[in-house]
C-alpha cells in the first residue's frame, strides 16, 4: 500500500466514486484487490474525519432528509440462514441531510432505521447548522422524537407524507414499487413555508448514490460484505460529490456553493488528505500488561 503512487491512488479513488467495482478496478489498473481494499479503508476514515471537521457552522435555509436502503452480506430475511453472517449483516440504511439550495450533503449516517439511529443522525445534523432552518422529512415516525430532541422548538419542521396505492392498469411485478397517488404536507414544529415542504432534492440524491456507488446498485452481487466497508465507501462518495463533482445546475461544486471552500478540488487534493492522515502521528494507547 505504501508503494502505491499518488497518481494510482487518484485513479482508484475516482473509479470508486464513479461506481466501478473493485474487481473491475483491479483489471483496469493492475492494482491488487487487497491494496484497493486498504485504500478504501484509509480513504474512508480520512474523508469521514475531514468532513466531520469541515462541514460545520453551515448557514443553510432549507434542509431535506431521507434514508436510502441497501443490504450488507445478505438481505435481512436471509440472515438467519446465512453461513457465518458477520456483525452488521442485513438491511443497512444511509441517512442523508441535504441543503436544498447548495445541494451540499452536510450530514449522513450509515446504520439501522430505528429511533436510535434517527436521534444520532439528527444530533449530528443540528450541530453543523449555524442558524434556524426549515426541515422536511418523509413520514418516518422516528424523525418526530429525534427532531424534538436535537432542535427543541428552534426549527421549522414539516413532514411530506406520500400516499401509495395501486393504479388501474399499472404495471405489477416483483420489483415494481407501489404507485404514489398523492402526498400530504404536515406542519410539525414552528412555521414552515408550505411551498418549500419537499423532499425532491434529497430523493434525487438517493438516485445519485445508487448511480455513483456500486455497492448500492440493485440486482447485482456488488453489495457490501462488511458494514464498515459500506460506510467507508459512502464517505468516499460524499467527499467526491461535495468537493470534486461540479453540480450541473449550480456550475460549481456543492461545497463551493455552500461557502465551505472557495476552489474547485481535484482528485489530487483528495489523495493529499489520505496521505496527510497516514503521516499523522498515531496516538498510542496505555500499556497493558500481558496476562500470564
Amino acid at each position: 500500500m505504501n508503494k502505491l503512487s499518488s497518481a494510482k491512488r487518484a485513479q482508484a479513488l475516482q473509479m470508486m466514486a464513479e461506481g466501478v467495482s473493485l474487481r473491475a478496478m483491479t483489471r483496469l489498473t493492475g492494482v491488487s484487490r487487497t491494496t484497493l481494499i486498504k485504500l478504501l479503508e484509509d480513504a474512508g476514515r480520512a474523508f469521514s474525519e475531514y468532513q466531520d471537521r469541515a462541514l460545520m457552522n453551515l448557514k443553510c435555509k432549507r434542509v431535506q432528509v431521507d434514508e436510502a436502503w441497501a443490504f450488507c452480506y445478505a438481505k435481512q430475511k436471509n440472515v438467519p440462514t446465512a453461513k457465518a453472517a458477520p456483525e452488521g449483516a442485513g438491511d443497512i440504511w444511509t441517512w442523508v441531510g441535504l441543503d436544498a439550495d447548495s445541494k451540499l450533503v452536510l450530514s449522513w449516517l450509515v446504520g439501522g432505521r430505528d429511533s436510535e439511529y434517527a436521534m444520532g443522525f439528527m444530533d449530528d445534523l443540528a450541530k453543523r447548522l449555524a442558524n434556524r432552518v426549515q426541515l422536511t422529512s418523509d413520514g418516518h415516525k422516528a424523525y418526530l422524537e429525534a427532531v424534538e430532541g436535537a432542535f427543541g422548538g428552534d426549527i421549522d419542521y414539516a413532514m411530506l407524507v406520500k400516499i401509495y396505492g395501486a393504479t388501474p392498469g399499472g404495471v405489477t411485478g416483483r420489483y415494481s414499487p407501489p404507485a404514489c397517488i398523492g402526498a400530504r404536507k404536515l406542519r410539525v414544529e414552528g412555521d414552515p413555508d408550505i411551498k418549500h415542504v419537499s423532499t425532491s432534492y434529497v430523493e434525487r440524491q438517493n438516485l445519485n448514490i445508487r448511480m455513483g456507488n456500486r455497492r448500492m446498485t440493485r440486482l447485482t452481487n456488488a453489495f457490501s460484505k462488511k458494514a464498515e466497508n459500506h460506510a467507508h465507501m459512502m464517505a468516499i462518495y460524499f467527499m467526491h460529490y461535495n468537493f470534486v463533482r461540479i453540480h450541473q445546475t449550480l456550475r460549481v461544486t456543492p461545497a463551493m456553493a455552500a461557502g465551505v471552500t472557495d476552489k474547485l478540488w481535484e482528485m489530487n487534493d483528495l489523495v493529499a488528505i489520505v496521505e496527510a492522515a497516514e503521516s499523522a502521528p498515531k496516538i498510542r494507547g496505555p500499556y497493558k500488561k500481558r496476562a500470564s
